[in-house]
Order: structure tokens, then C-alpha cells, then sequence
């Protein structure tokens, strides 16, 4: 899908444009081969993109045979190189693109990398497969004692350990295999990505076979997941013979284990796929997996090459980026990581109370989303355990901002989970506290707010001592991150089963909860909760209706998780984050609004680490966490001014 980046240099970024091409060819007519590749060079080049990979032996076709022992063919493929480099001048595009090489009384099944007039590299196939259908040592040889080869009167390095390495952006390094070399027990690529490629091109000629296409992607997928890269795959279309296979033209694009494209299968017009890479999330990937600094690749040659794409900058994108990171958009998916989400809630609790040795806990009830959702995650917990729902104690507190629908939401919930509860009003102990320290009670400040919640916290952990029981937290991740509680309140408990749990994602866990688990009332019951509004509910409702809306205070959840997904899972920087979120969110927010919001963002991200240094224990559910234990470690008082610099000094026009 194609979406406006509002004229962002691309480039800035760290976006590289990427495509694989099964062209449509003719068996041995190199002519026609050759003309085709060309038209398809002009189109994707027209389409802004930067780099091409065509199918192994694609001048040719792949199921020549023993038409390959052919000189006035192997001649006739060298003209058909020649052309296509001759036809790249000025053409600010790199080419990948395969063919049969002769050199020295051996024949190579070669890959060219061809940029702006220059073929700037040969790579021949290192596993050669010779079993069942394939049998290509009959032609092909993978032993040769050359590291150049004279070409078209220059000077081309030559082999099957070469690493292509940008002298411009030296961030950018590609390696390239050849369909069996990934096949292989011990994949080409994964040395040279140990040698810095973060970018593999993969020419094959895969045939089709009931089920071989989920394999074939998996098997991207997984190796771009292991080796941190991108990987492009170009397949061979079905116009190879098909005197005894069938082919299908199946090409991949995919980006550390995830599928950013493929090809429609089994067309007999050329087929392409475009994609655009992200080299900074590669790296980042790489950083996060310290795997990569222990690994060296010496047998591989890195070779410095000018790759002239900086003349190419596209004004749209092919890239999928999800408003929503944390929410898978498959409904299957999303249901298998709701479950998955619950069964590590209710686990960890287990776990908490089997240590302890107690059969009871504490949890207060307002309601809303966070506190249904750690009290549907209790009850899964005390039956799994095979404990009595009557020692889950759920307290409806009641205070100045409680309205009659977050009330009726709190009692009608505990009535139909059957769990013990019980109705503690705040507000005359909040009233009677207030006076003593002499706040004027009328003046709805921070302290008429925080003592409500710290009322709230003090009555559950003492009540908690009572009955031998622990406190259940309820803070969401988002609120976390935006130290989005009453310090020493809400803030604290015995354990948070909603410490890992992003606000935009517990919706659909407990709409999850609903559907899966419950049925008729309950399930009616639930999504009623999940329609209303969200809100710390500390300043006296307006009509009997929530008048404090989480929301218009530290800004849309969505945006927020957003904000958030991009900083710590990746550790980009505002620029990017907020070009992405002006493309994630085009239909629904202005970009003045997105930088507002971001901006306030990384305040409070930064002046309430120190709530999430004294963050009680909970489990980790996805890839970002904030336990100061486990997955984040930072100083209290660490400076922003370099986060909030960069927002001040993007422009923007207007949408």
C-alpha cells in the first residue's frame, strides 16, 4: 500500500526501496529475456525504487538443461549483460541479476550486481543441489581459485564470499545468495550477514509442490529473524518449462521474521513486489541481540562500492505501519496473543500466591478497563489453582468523581464473578484528611486528587493485612510509561498483573475475555465496560457523566502507545517517530496535534522515572516492558532537552 510521507527526504529516514521481479521469459531466448528485464528496470525505476533482484539464471531461464554447454548461448548472455549495464547508465538503480558465467573451462551460476553503467560485482552459487529434481553439477561448478574477473574491459570482483558495502551510506552493506545457498543446513547468508550484509538478495528457482510455498516462507522469514536483515527473494516465473516442474513466480520481501510482501503465484505476466526496508530498525535489531559483536565472518570480502541511489527520493511509501503496534491486525492472531496475554497474567499471579502460601488477595474496583481486567485475571488465577473465588476480595471504593455508571459497572461486575466484595465510601475519611493538613476542599487541586487515591491504596493494604491477603495492581503499561498514577497509591501494590499490558491492547483482552471465556450476560456485560470512557474519576461528575477524561489530560492512548512502541522497542528518535505517526495516523490526526501530544510525551516519560524505578513486581507480556529489574534501566533524572530540541525543530506543511 502506497500512503504520502508528506515530501520527507526518504533517506532521512533510513528507508531503502527494495524489489523482487519474476519476469516473464523465454526459455534460451536471451533476446527477449533480456528485453523484458530492461521494461521491468524502467517501470520499478520509474516507481522510485532503489534496488531489483531478478530470479537465478533469469537471461536465460533457469530449465535450459544441456543447452547450457552451449557457447553461442553462454555468447549471446554476455551481450544480454552488456546491455542491461549499458542500459543502467544514468539510472540511479542498483540490479541483481542472473545468468550462466564461463571462466576458465568452468561454468558459474552467477548473480551481477549492476549500478549506473558499472557491473560492480559477480557472485556465483555456493551449494549446488544435485538430488531429486536438481541436477545442476552436471553443468555448474562452485570451486574456483579467482577473486576478479576481466569484464567488458574492467577489472569485477569474483566469487561466493563477497559483501557489498556503500561508500555513501556506509550503513548499508548487501549480501547475496543464490536460491540453494539459503536452503542449505548452514545458509550463505547467515555468514554474510555476520559480515555486515543487512540487506540479502536471494535469485532462486523454486518449484512449486503441494505445500513448498509455506515452507519457502517460513524459511525467509525465519532466516531474516535469525540473521537481523532484510531478504528479498526473487522466483521463477511459471514461463520456465514445465517438462517436469512447474514454477510460480513466488517472490518475498520479508524484514527481521516479518512479511512485508509477496507476489501473487502462478501469472503469466511479470510479477513484482515492492517494499521499503527500514536499516535503522535492522541495526537496532542487531544492538538488542548481543549475539551479533560476538561473531566474525573473515572469510568473507567486504567490497566498497559507490551505489548511486541518493537520486532517487520518493514522495509515498511501500510500508505498512500500523497505528496500532501492539494489536496484531489478523483477528486469529489477535485472539491467539489475547490468550497468550491472559495465560501469562493469571500464571504470574499463580506463581505470586503459590510463594507466598496465601489464598486470598485484594483488589479495588472502579469500573473501568484496568481493574476488570486484573479481576477477570484473578478469577482465572484462583481456578486454575482450584482456590475458592471467595478469597478474591473486591473493593468498590466510591469518591468525589465516581459517577453511577463506573459504580453499577463495579457491582454488577463482581456480582456475576461471584467473588467476595464489599462497598468502602472515601469520601468522609478524604474530607476529615483534608482538613486535618489544612487544603481547601473546595479547590479540586492535586491534593484533593491524590488523597482520594492514596485513601483508596491505604484502605486495601490494610485491609490486605487483615485477611492475609495481597494487594493486585492494576496500572496498565501506557500509564506506567506516562507515570499516569498518584505516587504511592495506585502506583503501588503486591503484584501487577497489568504491569505489561499497553491500554490499546486490554480492550481486546477483555473483549477476548468476553467472547472466549463468558457468554450471554457476561459477555454482554463486558463490552459495556469496554464502551466506557476512560478515567481516573477524582473530580465530582457533570450530570451524573465523567467529567475527567484520561484522554484530554496526557492524550490519546493510541497515540501514546504509539510514541512509546517506536522509542523503546527500536530507540528511534522524534524525527522519524513522528513521520510515522503522521502516516500511521493521516486520517485521523493533524501533525500539530501528533507533535503536541509527542512533546508531552517525552516529559513525562522522563520527570516519572522515578516511579517506575520503585514499580512493583508483574509479569512481562511483549517486547516492551519497564521493569527496572528486567528490561529498562535509566536515571530519575535524566535531561530531555534533546528529544524536545529535535521536536521544535521539525517542520511540517500543513495537511
Amino acid at each position: 500500500m502506497i500512503k504520502n510521507i508528506f515530501r520527507t527526504k526518504f533517506k532521512d529516514n533510513n528507508w531503502v526501496r527494495v524489489a523482487a521481479v519474476a519476469p516473464e521469459i523465454r526459455v534460451g531466448n536471451v533476446d527477449f529475456n533480456t528485453e523484458k528485464i530492461i521494461e521491468t528496470i524502467e517501470l520499478l525505476w520509474k516507481n522510485d525504487v532503489q534496488f531489483v533482484v531478478f530470479p537465478e539464471l533469469s537471461l536465460t531461464g533457469y530449465t535450459c538443461g544441456d543447452l547450457f554447454y552451449q557457447s553461442a548461448l553462454l555468447r549471446k548472455t554476455i551481450l544480454g549483460l552488456e546491455k542491461i549495464i549499458n542500459f543502467s547508465k544514468n539510472k540511479p538503480i542498483v540490479i541483481i541479476v542472473g545468468f550462466p558465467f564461463s571462466l576458465e573451462g568452468k561454468l558459474f551460476n552467477c548473480a551481477g550486481l549492476i549500478n549506473d553503467g558499472n557491473l560492480l560485482g559477480l557472485v556465483h552459487k555456493t551449494y549446488i543441489p544435485n538430488t531429486q529434481e536438481f541436477y545442476e553439477r552436471r553443468w555448474f561448478s562452485n570451486i574456483s581459485n579467482f577473486k576478479e574477473v576481466e569484464l567488458f574491459g574492467k577489472i569485477v570482483p569474483f566469487g561466493n564470499n563477497l559483501v557489498f558495502k556503500d561508500i555513501v551510506n556506509t550503513n548499508l552493506t548487501l549480501g547475496i545468495e543464490i536460491c540453494q545457498d539459503l536452503w542449505a543446513v548452514h545458509p550463505v547468508s547467515t555468514e554474510l550477514t555476520k559480515a555486515g550484509a543487512n540487506i540479502i538478495f536471494n535469485l532462486s528457482a523454486s518449484d512449486e509442490w503441494i505445500g513448498k510455498m509455506h515452507y519457502r516462507r517460513e524459511l525467509v522469514l525465519s532466516q531474516s529473524a535469525r540473521c537481523n536483515c532484510a531478504y528479498v527473494y526473487a522466483g521463477c516465473s511459471p514461463w520456465e518449462s514445465t517438462t517436469d516442474l512447474v514454477f510460480s513466480g513466488h517472490c518475498i520481501i520479508a524484514e527481521n521474521g516479518k512479511l512485508l510482501g509477496e507476489t501473487k503465484r502462478f501469472s503469466f505476466s511479470s510479477e513484482y513486489i515492492i517494499a521499503d526496508v527500514d536499516i535503522e530498525l535492522i541495526a537496532k535489531e542487531r544492538i538488542f541481540n548481543d549475539s551479533f559483536p560476538e561473531v566474525h565472518s573473515n572469510d568473507f570480502r567486504v567490497v566498497s562500492v559507490p551505489f548511486n541511489i541518493d537520486d532517487i527520493q520518493p514522495e509515498s511509501i511501500y510500508r505498512g505501519i500500523k497505528p496500532y503496534p501492539f494489536i496484531p491486525e489478523d483477528e486469529t492472531k489477535r485472539r491467539e496473543v489475547c490468550e497468550e496475554i491472559f495465560e501469562i497474567q493469571s500464571t504470574g499471579l499463580a506463581r505470586r500466591l503459590l510463594y507466598v502460601g496465601v489464598k486470598d488477595i485484594v483488589i479495588g474496583i472502579s469500573g473501568g478497563l484496568d481493574s476488570t481486567l486484573a479481576l477477570l485475571v484473578a478469577t482465572r488465577t484462583f481456578d486454575k489453582l482450584n482456590f475458592s473465588r471467595s478469597g478474591i476480595h473486591a473493593v468498590i471504593l466510591p469518591g468525589f468523581g465516581t459517577s453511577q455508571i463506573t459504580l453499577e459497572n463495579a457491582k454488577n461486575l463482581v456480582s456475576l464473578l461471584g467473588v467476595e466484595s464489599r462497598i468502602i465510601d472515601i469520601k468522609e475519611s478524604v474530607r476529615l484528611h483534608l482538613k486535618e493538613i489544612g487544603s481547601d476542599f473546595e479547590k479540586y487541586d492535586l491534593v484533593f486528587e491524590n488523597a482520594q487515591a492514596r485513601e483508596r491504596m491505604q484502605i486495601l493494604m490494610d485491609l490486605a493485612n487483615k485477611l492475609n491477603a495481597l494487594v493486585v495492581g492494576t496500572g496498565n503499561l501506557s500509564e506506567i510509561a506516562l507515570g499516569w498514577s498518584t505516587y504511592n497509591a495506585d502506583h503501588m501494590s503486591m503484584y501487577n498483573v497489568n504491569a505489561g499490558v499497553p491500554k490499546t491492547l486490554v480492550r481486546y483482552v477483555i473483549d477476548w475475555v468476553a467472547n472466549e471465556v463468558f457468554s450471554g450476560e457476561m459477555s454482554k456485560f463486558l463490552q459495556n465496560i469496554i464502551a466506557t470512557p476512560v478515567s481516573p474519576e477524582l473530580l465530582p461528575p457533570e450530570n451524573n457523566e465523567i467529567s475527567q477524561k484520561t484522554e484530554e489530560i496526557i492524550g490519546p492512548f493510541d497515540l501514546n502507545d504509539f510514541f512509546m512502541f517506536y522509542f523503546f522497542r527500536y530507540g528511534f528518535g522524534p524525527r522519524k517517530i513522528f513521520e510515522m505517526a503522521r502516516i500511521a495516523f493521516n486520517d485521523k490526526y493533524e501533525s500539530n496535534v501528533i507533535l503536541h501530544w509527542m512533546n508531552n510525551f517525552y516529559v513525562r516519560f522522563f520527570t516519572n522515572q522515578f516511579k517506575r524505578s520503585c514499580m512493583p513486581d508483574g509479569p512481562k507480556v511483549g517486547t516492551v516492558a519497564f521493569s527496572p529489574r528486567g528490561n529498562w534501566r535509566m536515571p530519575s533524572d535524566a535531561d530531555y532537552s534533546i528529544w524536545i530540541e529535535e521536536l521544535k525543530n521539525i517542520g511540517f506543511e500543513n495537511d
